[in-house]
């Protein structure tokens, strides 16, 4: 995947020519990433800032078309945005767990994923019901998204992403930003998710507490380049030279 970045230089000078007239320059964000993931597995995808970590879920969420190669999940190729794999998948981003307008509440987000969806009414209340005691949902269900903070904001963005049984998510740094009460309670849910439900989950974060509590397998991405994947166990022999 290769993005055009602006190039400029520092001073004033260079700051009003760039008004007219830009450079730029090829940054490579993900070069020859290849890796399978089963159904039902948990897997942590990380690396430092700028690996490429959300470019390459952005790709396999089918946000971003890549400038080379293919991908195919659940026998689908993401960018192509078919309605029957975008009702599979679902993307929670920690920066930004809820999208969408922000006077909604938690409730009406919710029936509104719905109807998206095409949710059948006693699937959708089951759904509500098990992550409602799952996400302790009851008391945000009345309240606006605007009005919550991160960690309820997280818990209504899963619950979000989840209410129509997506088969894989693409968990996108879930505890970022997260007190510790929060980050626990995400890290339970995710946890007791994966196991009830059999879903397949790629998942980025910064915390290895994160990824060690959740995932048995890692991919270690670095400067658009994969350099290790396989059992977590195995990973600190390989993180010395990072």
């Amino acid at each position: 995947m290769v993005f055009r970045a602006p190039v400029r230089d520092e001073g004033l000078r260079s700051a009003f020519r760039s008004l007219w007239r830009r450079d730029y320059r090829q940054v490579k964000a993900v070069n020859g990433v290849s890796f399978s993931v089963d159904e039902g597995e948990v897997v942590g995808f990380i690396g430092p800032n700028g690996a490429g970590k959300t470019t390459t879920l952005k790709m396999l969420s089918g946000i971003l078309h890549p400038t080379a190669g293919t991908a195919r999940v659940l026998s689908h190729v993401p960018w192509k945005r078919e309605p029957g794999y975008l009702r599979q998948i679902a993307m929670v981003r920690g920066s930004k767990p809820v999208s969408g307008p922000l006077e909604l509440t938690v409730g009406d987000a919710l029936r509104f994923q719905q109807l998206v969806y095409d949710v059948q009414v006693p699937e959708f209340d089951r759904n509500l019901d098990e992550l409602a005691t799952m996400l302790g949902l009851a008391p945000l269900l009345g309240r606006q998204v605007r009005a919550l903070s991160l960690g309820e904001r997280m818990r209504a963005g899963l619950a979000l992403a989840l209410v129509y049984r997506p088969r894989v998510l693409f968990l996108d740094e879930p505890t970022l930003g997260l007190d510790v009460t929060a980050v626990s309670q995400v890290r339970q849910f995710i946890g007791s998710y994966a196991r009830q439900s059999g879903a397949t989950i790629l998942l980025t974060s910064h915390y290895m507490a994160d990824v060690e509590s959740l995932c048995k397998r890692v991919i270690l991405i670095d400067k658009g380049s994969i350099h290790f994947d396989g059992e977590l166990s195995r990973l600190s022999a390989t993180l010395s030279p990072y």
